[in-house]
């Protein structure tokens, strides 16, 4: 077994609203990565999957904390609790862009407008690597030249209003790789790309994992993406990972309700006469402040039933990497031994 880099054990996150009243957006998460692999994080829009990958950079706004759990990562020479660690301190900074690396979802907003896209990854190789100017302008031109920006010398000294959208996103992937990390954290690293350079763009991490061996924490909720790149998914609902497993388990028996409607509501070719209309889920996903007190999800489950509302349901072991939390699990494995 290869020992996990990133280990995430019962961790909740929770802000304190204007009314000093704690919110929680996270609830016991449990989460493994391993060197060289995948994990997808996906759900819907609002159901805490960048507050998660937040978490393990400590990029949490100044209202929120971890009043429970650990987020355990391996660097090496022992395991560091990042939960436990103060999001300016010394350690923290340390592990930050040379350990644990991010992608943020939007590079026009992520990338500074008034200095170009050279001097910002230079910045991060000077910090950690302590290179003088010109060595780190030499690695920069090649990490750039790496994630195919053309003409990388030149680009270097344009700034990122210059680039397109795509060249953006490859400047915000050679930021991320400056320091070779041993963890990708990519959010949503394509939603804002055409299909064309979304696909190499996933093309170039798939094959910078490969000479890197680094792990990837890769947000989305674009399932299509999630078959091409993940090893292993987890589905998040209102905070909650309410599925998780090998990608191709939970894609071929899917157990959950809310796995199940995300697998429905994806578009399929079909012959003009096979069409059918998409399956929606109805509803929305419910603000953390009106939470059920139960399983996540009972407000838009079309089994829910008596036990729902009221009872968060327990982890239920399906496979050897499998598992869920759903009442339904339970209550036919108690039918079945009836």
């Amino acid at each position: 077994m290869t020992k996990p880099l990133l280990t995430i054990n019962d961790m909740s996150i929770t802000f304190t609203s204007p009314d000093e009243a704690d919110i929680e957006a996270v609830r016991q998460v449990d989460l493994t990565l391993t060197p060289g692999k995948t994990l997808a994080l996906v759900g819907e829009s609002g159901c805490g999957k960048s507050v998660t990958a937040r978490a393990v950079l400590r990029l949490l706004d100044k209202n929120a904390k971890i009043p429970t759990g650990e987020i355990l990562f391996d660097t090496g020479s022992g395991a560091v609790d990042i939960a436990k660690l103060k999001s300016d301190s010394l350690a923290m900074r340390a592990l930050r862009g040379a350990e644990i690396s991010m992608i943020f979802q939007e590079p026009m907003s992520s990338l500074s407008p008034v200095h170009t896209i050279g001097d910002q990854v230079d910045e991060i190789i000077i910090l950690h690597d302590r290179l003088n100017k010109k060595q780190a302008r030499e690695r920069t031109v090649s990490l750039l030249d790496q994630v195919g920006v053309p003409g990388a010398r030149d680009r270097a000294n344009a700034y990122p209003f210059e680039l397109s959208g795509g060249l953006r996103q490859r400047a915000m992937i050679a930021m991320a790789l400056a320091c070779t990390p041993k963890l990708l954290i990519a959010d949503e690293p394509t939603t804002a790309l055409d299909v064309t350079t979304q696909a190499q763009i996933l093309d170039l991490l798939r094959q910078l994992q490969d000479d890197f061996g680094m792990a990837m924490l890769f947000i989305t909720h674009d399932l299509g993406v999630v078959a091409e790149i993940a090893d292993d998914i987890a589905v998040m609902y209102l905070g909650d990972v309410v599925e998780q497993g090998d990608v191709f388990d939970v894609f071929r028996a899917p157990k959950h309700p809310y796995t199940q409607a995300l697998m429905n509501s994806v578009p399929r070719l079909m012959r003009k006469a096979e069409r059918q209309r998409l399956t929606p889920i109805k509803g929305t996903v419910p603000s953390p402040k009106d939470r059920p007190v139960g399983c996540a999800f009972t407000s838009r489950c079309p089994h829910a039933f008596a036990p729902c509302p009221t009872v968060r349901p327990e982890r239920t072991q399906i496979g050897a990497d499998h598992v869920a939390r759903c009442h339904l699990l339970t209550h036919v494995r108690e039918e079945a031994m009836a």
